[in-house]
């Protein structure tokens, strides 16, 4: 591909990334431009200014969009596992939008998340090992809910093949509350 000027290779990334169904690694919109990565790194943070649904992920970058694909998970692990499962989800260009318990006496407690990235899990973790509470999950023993969004459901389903095989996920029982919270602002 020939020498883009600036704005035209930043709009050629927004287009790439508003099609992509999965990741795209700055490595790949270097090489496609003539470009070093440091200049791909550049262009995603004018453009995040811009088009904040931009995620950067172990993966690549992705962009979050109001048509995204959500489902809950109903997820059992340990407290320590958090971390994993959480990085998991994100690193497969997954959002968490919440979490979740069914408590038998106190009934559906909820707590909006919003991690995209790695760097969010970091700040919730270190947010839980600072405060004076403890996870939501332990309210029930290990067992929660996450709503989960990503791009498409080819996505979804990768990140719950994952989860799954991490042994995270469990199946929901038919008389179960799937508690769906309204989108922010509406």
């Amino acid at each position: 591909m020939e020498k883009l000027k600036t704005n035209e290779r930043r709009n050629k990334i927004i287009e790439m990334l508003q099609s992509a169904k999965t990741p795209i690694k700055g490595s790949d919109f270097a090489s496609l431009f003539g470009v070093s990565r440091q200049v791909v790194v550049t262009d995603i943070a004018v453009l995040k200014a811009a088009y904040p649904g931009i995620v950067s992920t172990n993966q690549g970058y992705i962009m979050f969009q109001a048509d995204n694909k959500r489902c809950v998970f109903k997820m059992f692990h340990s407290e320590e596992e958090t971390a994993d499962e959480l990085m998991t989800i994100v690193r497969l260009g997954g959002c968490i939008t919440n979490v979740y318990v069914d408590h038998r006496v106190y009934g559906t407690i909820s707590k909006p998340l919003d991690i995209k990235t790695e760097y969010d899990v970091e700040n919730f973790l270190e947010d839980i090992k600072s405060g004076v509470s403890s996870p939501l999950m332990n309210i029930t023993s290990g067992y929660h809910f996450h709503t989960v969004e990503a791009k498409s459901e080819e996505n979804l389903k990768i990140i719950e093949d994952k989860l799954r095989e991490k042994g995270y996920l469990i199946e929901v029982l038919p008389a179960q509350i799937i508690y769906e919270p309204k989108k922010y602002g509406g």
